[in-house]
C-alpha cells in the first residue's frame, strides 16, 4: 500500500527520482519493520498487542505526513509509516490464521487476501477523489481508524501464543469461546496443561503447553538445518515474488495507459488470484500451486518483453502485465499461508517476518529496474518468477500437516518433518 501510495503521488506531480529515492528508503524500514514486530509478536507484545500498536503508529504517522511542512519531514515520516506497515501484515495475517486447523487453514489463509485487495482497489478511487497528496495520506489512515476503533477490540489474542507463554487457562477461554461461536462445545473436563503437570488426572488434554516461558529466536531457526534451509529458501522466493508483484504494479507508467485504471485493473486481477488459488491451494497443495503459479506469472512477463507498446500491441502487452500480477498475486499471498506452516509458533510471526524482509528488497530493487526499460523490466521479472518456482522446488508439503510449537520437537516430530524437507 505505501509504494502504491506512493507511485500515485509520483502521478501527481512529484519528480521521478524523488519518488525513487522515497522508495528506497521506504523499502527498508518497511522489512525492518516486518522483523521487529515479528518478533515482538512472538514474544512478549503478542499477536493483538503487535497489531495494535503498529496500526497506531500508522494513523499518527499518516496524518502527520498530511501537514509535513518540508521535504525531509516528510520523507522521515513516510519511513515511520513504513515500519508500522511493515508489521501489520505479519501481525494480522498469523493472528488470523493461527487459531485455524489444517483443513480449513489454506482457504481460510488465503481469504484474508480479499480485503488487501479491496484496499487497492478503493485507493485508485480515493486519490482519484482527493487530488491532493495531503487529503491522499489523510484518507488512507481512515481504514486503521476504523480497524481499531470497530474492529480489533473484538478479535481475541491467538491461544497457541498464550500456550507457549506459559498461560494455558488463557488459551483456554479463547477455546471456549471459539467452539461457542462455531456452535459446539467443549467439555468441561478438557483442558490445556502443562508438561510438568501430573498427567495421572482423569480429564482430557487438548493442547500441551509448557511449564516455563518458551522463547526463541530467529537465531534459532538459522541454528537448526531443518528450519534454516526453509528460512533461505523462503528469503530467495519472498524476494524474488515481490520483485516482479511490486515492480508489475509500478510498472504501469511504462504501459502509456491511464495510472488510475491501472491500478484498478491490476487489483481487480488479483481478486480472482486469491480465489482460485483458495480453491486449488487444499487440492493440490502449497508447493505445486506455487510452483505453477510464479511460472505462470513469468511466462507472460516474459511474453510481454516480445511485444510492441505502441497500438493494437499496447493492448497485449497491459494483458501479460495483468495476468503476470495474476500470478503473482496467487503466490505472493501463498506465502503467507506456507510460511507459517513451515515454522513453530515461538518463532512463527519471527521468520514469516525476516522472509518478507529480505522480500522488501526486492521491492526496493523493483522501481530501478522499472524506470530502465519497459522490455528489460519485463525479462527481469519473468526471469525472477521461474528462478521462485525452481527454489519452491527443494521445499516440503505442509497440505493438511499439523503446526508444531516449539523448535523443541518430538523425535517423531523430527522425523515427520525431516521426511518432508
Amino acid at each position: 500500500m505505501v509504494i502504491l501510495i506512493e507511485s500515485i503521488v509520483f502521478f501527481h506531480g512529484i519528480e521521478k527520482n524523488y519518488i525513487i529515492n522515497l522508495l528506497d528508503s521506504n523499502g527498508n524500514i518497511y522489512f525492518a519493520g516486518s522483523g521487529i514486530f515479528g518478533h515482538l509478536s512472538d514474544s512478549k507484545m503478542g499477536r493483538k498487542g503487535s497489531l495494535t500498536i503498529v496500526c497506531i503508529m500508522n494513523i499518527i504517522f499518516g496524518i502527520l505526513t498530511s501537514i509535513s511542512p518540508n521535504y525531509w519531514i516528510y520523507v522521515i515520516l513516510r519511513l515511520l509509516t513504513g515500519i508500522s506497515n511493515g508489521g501489520i501484515g505479519v501481525c494480522a495475517f498469523v493472528l488470523a490464521v493461527e487459531p485455524m486447523g489444517p483443513v480449513k487453514r489454506g482457504i481460510a489463509g488465503m481469504s484474508t487476501f480479499y480485503f488487501y485487495s479491496t484496499g487497492i482497489a478503493l485507493l485508485s478511487g480515493i486519490a482519484y477523489i482527493f487530488q491532493s497528496w495531503r487529503f491522499l495520506y489523510i484518507a488512507s489512515s481512515v481504514p486503521s481508524i476504523i480497524y481499531l476503533i470497530f474492529v480489533l477490540p473484538f478479535i481475541s489474542e491467538s491461544p497457541r501464543w498464550y500456550l507457549v507463554r506459559g498461560k494455558p487457562d488463557e488459551a483456554m477461554k479463547i477455546m471456549h469461546n471459539i467452539a461457542k461461536s462455531n456452535g459446539k462445545h467443549l467439555p468441561e473436563n478438557v483442558y490445556a496443561v502443562l508438561d510438568k503437570e501430573d498427567k495421572s488426572s482423569d480429564h482430557e488434554s487438548v493442547e500441551i503447553g509448557t511449564e516455563e516461558i518458551v522463547t526463541a529466536s530467529v537465531l534459532d531457526v538459522i541454528k537448526s538445518p531443518l528450519t534454516r534451509k526453509r528460512l533461505f529458501l523462503l528469503m530467495g522466493i519472498n524476494f524474488t515474488s515481490s520483485t516482479v508483484y511490486y515492480g508489475l504494479n509500478l510498472n504501469a507508467t511504462n504501459l502509456n495507459t491511464n495510472i488510475y485504471l491501472s491500478v484498478l485493473f491490476n487489483s481487480a486481477a488479483e481478486m480472482p488470484a486469491y480465489l482460485l488459488t483458495a480453491i486449488l491451494i487444499d487440492r493440490f497443495g502449497r508447493k505445486p500451486l506455487g510452483i505453477g503459479t510464479q511460472w505462470f506469472s513469468g511466462i507472460f512477463c516474459l511474453l510481454g518483453s516480445l511485444v510492441g507498446s505502441q497500438g493494437n500491441w499496447k493492448v497485449i502487452r497491459t494483458l501479460c502485465s495483468v495476468l503476470g500480477i495474476f500470478g503473482m498475486a496467487g503466490t505472493y499471498n501463498l506465502l503467507y499461508v506456507y510460511a507459517m506452516e513451515l515454522f513453530p509458533t515461538v518463532v512463527r510471526s519471527a521468520a514469516l517476518g525476516s522472509a518478507r524482509q529480505v522480500g522488501q528488497i526486492g521491492a526496493i530493487i523493483a522501481p530501478f529496474v522499472v524506470v530502465m526499460d519497459a522490455d528489460f523490466s519485463f525479462i527481469v521479472f519473468g526471469a525472477c518468477g521461474i528462478v521462485g518456482g525452481i527454489l519452491m522446488f527443494f521445499l516440503p508439503e505442509t497440505l493438511n500437516m499439523p503446526l508444531y510449537d516449539t523448535m523443541n520437537v518430538t523425535d517423531d516430530e523430527k522425523n515427520k518433518f525431516s521426511m518432508l524437507a
